[in-house]
């Protein structure tokens, strides 16, 4: 780039993006606060020191050419190979609540490592698609097999945390990746056919799950129920978080069921306005979990203390966001910028839309945050970067 292209790039700024995560950031700080009102946590205090972090890897990594990352993405691939391997196989790696997807060094807050991989399979499948040959499925194929083989082992490494929800949106990420780059419709018929029977063994799993719990719900102490054969390895408590999704009848309202039931509570008694600032009773009171309420359920204490209104308009900054990322994609000069924002639009389209869904019963409990609103460190820097990357892509984007 010449001196002139550098000076034209570095006058050049997208507002639309960094408004939006500014305005989201701030009614973040003000629901977690509100989540925690009883508590007497600083959260809240927390999250903004968060936001500044956040905010200055976001001016760090805008103000850098998103083609350094083209550069030296193997690089940050394995470093984040390395730390998802330090998760299960160091003494730092650190356990909550029967997940281990966390790292302490003795100082300082947890790092969540599934973050990095998230940042670094975008980035290393934009480079991939961008350094091979794209055509017809015979034609791809070399090209395919190393995007399964780049984004299997992450992948794996997040599921057996295990994190199913961070795990999922990799692929869906790298196929919105696969899909800007003109990859023939016989894959992603492929594709689509092979994700139907993995739903379907999902759904038999459940149905299974639910029956074996039954069982041994109405055997006698004497007698030994068989676990059913599984077809996909999750942990019980997921099955029982898709139970409780497919066959809610099924589930315990006051054990595994109770997140849901009273997170559709919250939203659908904010109303047109809402119950008022600090006064939502779901959250206040403890019935929506004071351990989740300010992270994986944000979005119930706000649906519930603004009602439809601030519901709306927190959809809208999350709608012109995306749809920003989605507009930078499409004026991107180069192959390499395009796949890399499709990658984070992705991400967060998937973040924000599993998030909401979940909170009004539309999908089972997952346990993805809300970006920029849920609480958490490693999360809120991550979004940053992502978004500082689309900024980068927009502002040196060549012009012909």
């Amino acid at each position: 780039m010449s001196r002139s292209q550098s000076s034209y790039a570095h006058s050049r700024f997208d507002p639309i993006s960094p408004l939006c995560i500014i305005a989201l950031s701030i009614i973040g700080v003000f629901f977690i606060f509100s989540a925690q009102h009883y508590q007497q946590s600083n959260d809240w205090i927390k999250q903004i020191v968060w936001i500044c972090i956040g905010f200055t890897a976001y001016a760090v990594v805008s103000w850098l050419d998103y083609k350094i990352f083209l550069k030296y993405s193997h690089l940050l691939y394995f470093l984040a190979l390395g730390l998802l391997a330090m998760v299960p196989f160091s003494p730092w790696g650190e356990d909550f609540y029967g997940a281990k997807r966390w790292l302490y060094f003795g100082i300082g807050p947890t790092f969540q490592p599934s973050e990095v991989a998230k940042l670094a399979c975008i980035v290393i499948g934009a480079s991939l698609l961008t350094r091979s040959e794209i055509g017809k499925l015979m034609e791809s194929r070399l090209a395919l097999a190393k995007m399964t083989l780049a984004i299997s082992i992450p992948f794996l490494f997040i599921l057996f945390q295990p994190d199913l929800g961070s795990a999922l949106v990799i692929p869906s990420a790298v196929f919105a990746q696969l899909y800007a780059s003109n990859l023939t419709k016989s894959f992603f018929t492929t594709a689509f056919a092979i994700f139907a029977v993995l739903v379907g063994l999902v759904v038999l799993d459940t149905h299974n799950y639910g029956d074996y719990v039954s069982a041994k719900a109405e055997a006698k102490e004497e007698q030994i129920v068989e676990r059913p054969h599984y077809w996909i390895p999750i942990r019980d408590y997921q099955r029982q978080r898709m139970m409780g999704f497919i066959y809610p009848e099924k589930v315990d309202r006051r054990d595994a069921g109770w997140n849901r039931e009273q997170s559709i509570i919250s939203v659908g008694s904010g109303g047109l306005t809402g119950k008022g600032y600090l006064k939502g009773n779901q959250a206040q009171l403890g019935y929506l979990p004071r351990a989740v309420a300010h992270n994986d359920f944000i979005f119930s204490v706000i649906a519930e203390e603004t009602g439809f209104l601030g519901s709306v308009v927190v959809v809208s900054l999350f709608g012109l966001l995306i749809g920003n990322n989605i507009r930078i994609a499409t004026i991107a000069r180069d192959r390499f910028g395009t796949l890399l924002v499709m990658g984070v639009a992705t991400l967060f389209t998937i973040h924000f839309f599993v998030n909401i869904a979940m909170t009004i019963g539309l999908m089972p409990i997952t346990g993805l945050p809300l970006p920029f609103l849920s609480h958490g460190g490693t999360f809120m820097v991550s979004c940053c970067v992502l978004q500082g990357l689309a900024q980068s892509v927009y502002r040196f984007r060549k012009e012909f």
